[in-house]
């Protein structure tokens, strides 16, 4: 299964460490928004998108990644993220209704705590310190691996 990931990770590599092991699992190839030749994605059988969560939603980088795809129906693919606190859900909703404005089929999500020191999270050196953990990224592979196995 030809499979890609494209992640954003910007200020502690927590998403480039679950993106990791996750590539791992899947054997996948793994490239940012702007390394991404748009057409040559029909050529994959599963695409993954990532970044950390930042306002409540992925990286804007990701988000206008997927406004200037084309439209790929029933296209697998696959969301994930790492974030400080709060719901995944929620979180997750403006990039799968961007992905789902594409004709694609979200065939999984994943998401796990990542060390955030963004505004009074600094002054205490950040929160989920030690996050994404090694558990964390075997989630991560198992999760993969369950979407390797369900083809």
């Amino acid at each position: 299964m030809k499979t890609l990931i494209i992640y954003i990770s910007v200020h502690h590599g927590n998403t480039e460490k679950i993106a990791g092991a996750m590539a791992e699992s899947l054997d996948a190839e793994l490239l940012k928004p702007g390394e991404v030749d748009i057409a040559a994605l029909p050529e994959y059988d599963l695409i993954g998108f990532g970044s950390g969560i930042y306002f409540s939603k992925h990286h804007k980088a990701l988000l206008n990644f997927v406004s200037k795809m084309p439209i790929m129906k029933d296209k697998k693919v696959f969301i994930f993220s790492t974030r400080g606190i709060g719901p995944v859900w929620y979180y997750h909703r403006p990039l799968r209704k961007k992905l789902l404005k594409k004709g694609v089929s979200i065939v999984g999500e994943f998401s796990c705590r990542g060390l955030d020191t963004v505004g009074p999270f600094k002054l205490i050196g950040g929160m989920n310190k030690g996050k994404p953990d090694e558990e964390d990224l075997e989630n991560a592979r198992n999760f993969a691996r369950g979407l390797k196995e369900s083809g």
